[in-house]
């Protein structure tokens, strides 16, 4: 007496295309390309995350007024900000991983950010 009907070819054929529909998905969700680094820019209750080779001028609003924020040539920088000592300003452009730059009296925070690769202070990425 046979209890199991035999395998059929369309059976292996739906049984692999779920496995490999199982990899594409876990990959796209799970593996992020490679030598992304992005431009995080908080400030109060607000958030912008730009490639850092975007062209961008951002305008932060904070307690003091609005500071600017800008994004070019692979480097991140506070251009201009109402706080009295202009340290922010002071601390120049930052364009690798773990880099940030901050207008603390106005509460602007900018921080550079990546994945899979790493940019180095002398711009190799690793």
């Amino acid at each position: 007496m046979k209890i199991n009907p035999p395998v059929k070819i369309f059976d292996i054929v739906i049984i692999l295309a779920a496995i490999g529909l199982t990899a594409v998905s876990v990959f796209t969700a799970y593996v992020k390309p490679g030598n992304t680094i992005h431009v995080l820019i908080e400030g109060a209750n607000q958030r912008w995350v730009f490639p850092l080779d975007a062209d961008e001028t951002v305008r932060v609003s904070g307690p003091l007024g609005d500071t600017v924020v800008r994004i070019q040539n692979n480097e991140a920088w506070v251009e201009s900000s109402p706080c009295a000592d202009h340290i922010c300003v002071g601390m120049g452009r930052v364009n690798f991983i773990g880099a940030w730059a901050a207008c603390l009296p106005n509460k602007v925070f900018l921080i550079i950010e990546g994945s899979d690769g790493l940019r180095m202070p002398d711009g190799t990425v690793r």
